[in-house]
């Protein structure tokens, strides 16, 4: 396979990873105040999930990732040097938005999407309304930082997911969190290349490849798979 070609893998892989759908349930939203909350602080990022979350993994300084097992709701929160450059990939792979809400004076990008669990079936390509993940992801870019939420709503979750801002999966769960983050400046702040195992060089050279791309130019891509 072509070098240039990496990215588009490496885009579909990432985000298989990070959400780690088909039918959408259009409801209103349900207001439930015990729900409680719980804080957590991070070296780079501090706020309050709605609910009874835990912290799952924190090995790498520039991503914490936390866990609502009650409601099946996993929170990924990551921090690295382009997080628009990160969006331009997502979008790509077909994530819905940006939406821009405004908190605590930070204007935030919000985009959604859905994804099928990978059960090891290589044959099973359906989108069963059953089987499928609900995803919004919250990201904010600054002069030399960027921050990025990703919000999965499980196969099991008892939460109606809507690719909108209007469900009770935004109003109920992601909105309140955003009310309460604060933006920490880090010291060493991660490349999205790095990320993506190239060099700053070789990821500029891709996202422009994407850039041509969705301009028009398709014979970039030709030969990957």
């Amino acid at each position: 396979m072509e070098k240039k070609n990496m990215i588009i893998i490496a885009a579909v892989v990432i985000l298989a990873v990070v959400v780690v759908a088909g039918f959408i349930f259009i409801s209103g939203s349900s207001d439930d105040s015990s729900k409680g909350s719980t804080s957590f602080s991070s070296p780079f990022m501090a706020g309050s999930f709605v609910g009874n979350v835990s912290l799952e993994n924190d090995s790498l300084e520039y991503v914490h990732s936390y866990k609502d097992k009650a409601h099946d709701i996993e929170y990924n929160i990551t921090t690295m040097d382009n997080a628009s450059a990160l969006m331009e990939i997502y979008e790509f792979q077909g994530i819905e938005g940006p939406e821009k809400r405004t908190f605590n004076g930070q204007e935030w990008n919000i985009y959604f999407g859905e994804a099928v669990p990978n059960n090891g079936d290589n044959n099973n390509n359906s989108t069963d309304s059953k089987s499928t993940m609900g995803i919004i992801i919250c990201e904010v870019q600054k002069e030399n930082q960027g921050y990025v939420i990703n919000i999965i709503f499980g196969n099991n979750s008892d939460v109606n997911f809507t690719k909108n801002t209007y469900g009770d999966s935004y109003i109920n769960y992601v909105e309140p969190l955003l009310k309460t983050i604060s933006l920490k400046e880090s010291k060493d702040v991660p490349s999205v290349a790095e990320q993506f195992g190239l060099s700053q060089d070789e990821f500029n050279h891709q996202i422009d490849l994407i850039r041509q791309y969705e301009a028009g130019n398709t014979s970039v891509l030709e030969g990957s798979v």
